[in-house]
């Protein structure tokens, strides 16, 4: 990390809150709208507020070869396919064991990092920590994950997982060859991409007259879209030029740890001991994982 700035940890915070939430906010959404047709309307919201924005500061779009090539990969391997996997897999996955599933990710990503990525090579010292972290996740979700043999909700599970192992290629092509991007038109292109294909796909597999525009539904769109897509992504990839991947990627542990915090506070969940210590080894995973940072050294493992 370029010695973590206010601005930097402030904006890591802000993605890990807003994601940690919108797991849930999915899940209410499609409530009252259907699965392509949430997705669609979130992305199209996002992509209009983005090219107005861009608009406004007179934000140029780098249509070069490589930008090019760059959003059309993002658009269909980190916004379509993988959003579609997800929202699709809700449906037969509770949000804990959507959790559990997706925290995957870090592990993908550390991976194709160590493989893409010369000064992100994966260490035994990230690789415990990031194990311990797991262990933390599967504690806290200790309750619902309870063994089903439901065909839909093993296809659910395995929705989820594979959305996560393909946004880690795609993150990892990112961080290698998109440092010139500004994160506005990252998202721009990307996220039309995913609201078009999403769009097109309610229209040919779903029924229209079975959206419900209610508070739920149309909330669920607006949190979504302003803050689950433009600020969190853009966030996200502002941070991604400035801290390593890997860091990055381990948000997907932090998220559940937040997305208990807010059931408490909002919703009167319980909040027991099995949390606290599952919570408890997910942050000691995270420390572990980016000792080499906290204290500005490497390993050598």
């Amino acid at each position: 990390m370029k010695k973590g700035t206010p601005l930097v940890i402030l904006g890591y915070l802000a993605i890990c809150l807003i994601w940690g939430s919108t797991w849930l906010v999915i899940k209410v959404g499609m409530e009252s709208l259907t699965v392509f047709y949430s997705a669609g309307f979130r992305f199209v919201l996002a992509s209009i507020l983005i090219y107005g924005i861009m608009k406004i500061k007179k934000m140029s779009l780098d249509l070069s070869p490589v930008a090019t090539r760059i959003y059309l990969y993002a658009g269909f391997f980190s916004f379509l396919v993988p959003f579609g996997l997800v929202y699709w897999g809700e449906q037969y996955v509770n949000s804990g064991m959507a959790s559990v599933l997706f925290a995957v990710y870090p592990f993908c990503v550390a991976i194709v990092a160590h493989f893409r990525l010369s000064d992100e090579i994966l260490n035994k010292t990230k690789l415990t920590g990031m194990i311990i972290g797991f262990i933390g996740i599967i504690v806290i979700f200790s309750d619902s994950l309870a063994i089903k043999f439901d065909l839909m909700e093993t296809l659910g599970t395995a929705a989820i997982l594979l959305s996560a192992i393909i946004q880690s290629f795609i993150v990892v092509m990112i961080k290698k060859d998109g440092k010139q991007l500004n994160p506005f038109s990252m998202n721009l292109v990307p996220m039309a991409i995913s609201a078009v294909g999403f769009i097109l796909l309610g229209i040919f597999f779903e029924d229209f007259s079975a959206n419900k525009f209610d508070m739920a539904g149309v909330g669920s769109v607006v949190y979504l879209g302003v803050f689950g897509s433009i600020v969190a992504f853009t966030s996200y990839y502002w941070l991604l030029k400035r801290v390593s991947v890997l860091m990055m990627s381990l948000v997907a542990f932090i998220t559940p740890i937040l997305a208990l915090v807010l059931g408490w506070v909002f919703y009167n969940e319980s909040l027991t001991t099995t949390h606290l210590l599952g919570s408890v080894l997910v942050l000691t995973g995270l420390f572990i994982s980016q000792f080499e940072i906290f204290f500005n050294k490497k390993t050598t493992n």
